[in-house]
This record gives C-alpha cells, structure tokens and sequence, in this order.
C-alpha cells in the first residue's frame, strides 16, 4: 500500500522543505544594519529615491484591458481539457474552439476595447 503512496510523499516533502530552507536561509544569512538610517527606510526603485510614492487614479481602460486579459487567460484554460478529448472530437472540436476565440477577439477588436485612451 505504501509503494503506491511513496511518491506523493515525496513530493511533499519536497513541497514543504523547499520554501521551509528559502525561509530559514534567509533567516540565517540575512544581514541586519546596525543602526537605523532614514535612507534606508525610504522605498526607492531602480536605485533611485522617489520619496513616498503619489497617489494616482487608473483609468477604466486599464480595468477593462486586465479583464479582456483575464477572460482570454480563462478560455485558454480549456484548451487542457480539449487536448485530452481531442481523438473523440477530432480536428472539428479544436476548429471550432479558435473559432470562438476569434470572434470573440473580432468582437472586442470591433468595438474598441483594446484601444488604449
């Protein structure tokens, strides 16, 4: 019984000892200032100091933009499923399948929704 079970136990282990040793590794090797400077408080990005970061509005194209992206990354999803059934549909099944993701992206295309304003 133990024989059919031996590899996911290993792999969990694996699973739980990887982040486990990530974490304590940099628990270890981590290397603490001895005082406290206010430069090293401040966020900065690329190596240069903005100060605290500005507060900005995001425009309605950006939202919709990230749900077209999250809609298209959904439907690809199905395509696992229909690569394991793919010998019972045929070639007709995976057609029919980019058919409807290019009308759907026709129909976005169309009405301007990639559009960046």
């Amino acid at each position: 019984m133990f024989d059919d079970w031996l590899p996911f136990l290993i792999y969990g282990l694996f699973a739980l000892m990887i982040p486990a040793t990530m974490m304590i590794g940099s628990f270890v090797f981590a290397q603490r200032p001895h005082r406290r400077v206010r430069a090293r408080i401040i966020p900065f990005e690329s190596g240069v100091s903005t100060g605290p970061p500005k507060r900005q509005r995001f425009t309605v194209s950006f939202y919709l933009t990230a749900m077209l992206f999250i809609l298209f990354d959904i439907e690809i999803v199905f395509l696992y499923p229909l690569a394991v059934i793919l010998h019972l549909l045929g070639w007709f099944g995976f057609f029919d399948f980019l058919v409807v993701l290019l009308v759907a992206y026709v129909y976005i295309w169309r009405k301007g929704a990639l559009e960046w304003r």
